[in-house]
């Protein structure tokens, strides 16, 4: 791309940015069903479009169609679909690890093995979790639930962890250096008008 196709984009962006755009997509009836909602989701303005458009980055970047992506701290992988009948089994076509100084591409069975154990490590995890919080005494709950009053309720749990962590930095702050004396004594402190350079009448 020319120095001068780079700038008429650029300025396109600048012009551009802040307006709306009408979107037209032809699409089969059932498929249109589907991606209705989901495009309606994506669109949205705040908070919760950005994160269902971050959420879906990993999905542009990739060449094939991720089956599922786990991602640890410094390391992730990526099973590449569509699924491919092998047999009585169904295989994926890939997949991707990528950690520090490595990238590797996997075979359709590499994969498949790699997004197994990823499963059962996941689902000793949850397990887990589970028995360590005693979540099998709770009362079952719904699975769907009122989204105004959890998000409420989260973000006042937040605000008073955040207001409990500048409450403790405040508490273990140092105090200021205290001025001494040659002998070890605190110097006094000086009044308004020392502190203004006038000295006393």
């Amino acid at each position: 791309m020319s120095i001068f196709q780079r700038v008429m984009d650029r300025l396109a962006d600048s012009i551009w940015i802040g307006r709306k755009v009408n979107l037209r997509f032809t699409a089969e009836y059932r498929t249109a069903c589907y991606v209705v909602p989901l495009i309606n989701k994506l669109l949205a303005e705040g908070e919760d479009g950005d994160t269902y458009r971050a959420a879906l980055v990993p999905w542009h970047e990739a060449e094939r169609p991720p089956l599922a992506s786990y991602q640890g701290d410094t390391s992730r992988c990526r099973i590449d679909g569509p699924w491919q009948e092998a047999g009585r089994d169904w295989v994926p076509l890939g997949g991707l690890i990528l950690s520090p100084g490595i990238t590797a591409h996997l075979d359709p069975f590499e994969a498949q093995a790699l997004h197994e154990k990823m499963q059962q490590a996941i689902e000793a995890v949850i397990r887990t979790w589970v028995e360590d919080h005693d979540l099998t005494a709770l009362p079952p709950v719904p699975e769907h639930f009122d989204r105004c009053r959890a998000d409420r309720k989260a973000k006042a749990l937040i605000a008073a962890l955040a207001g409990d962590d500048r409450q403790a930095d405040a508490l273990t702050k140092p105090p200021a250096a205290t001025a001494k004396t040659a002998s070890g004594e605190p110097v006094p402190a000086l009044c308004a008008v020392c502190r203004k350079g006038l000295g006393h009448a």
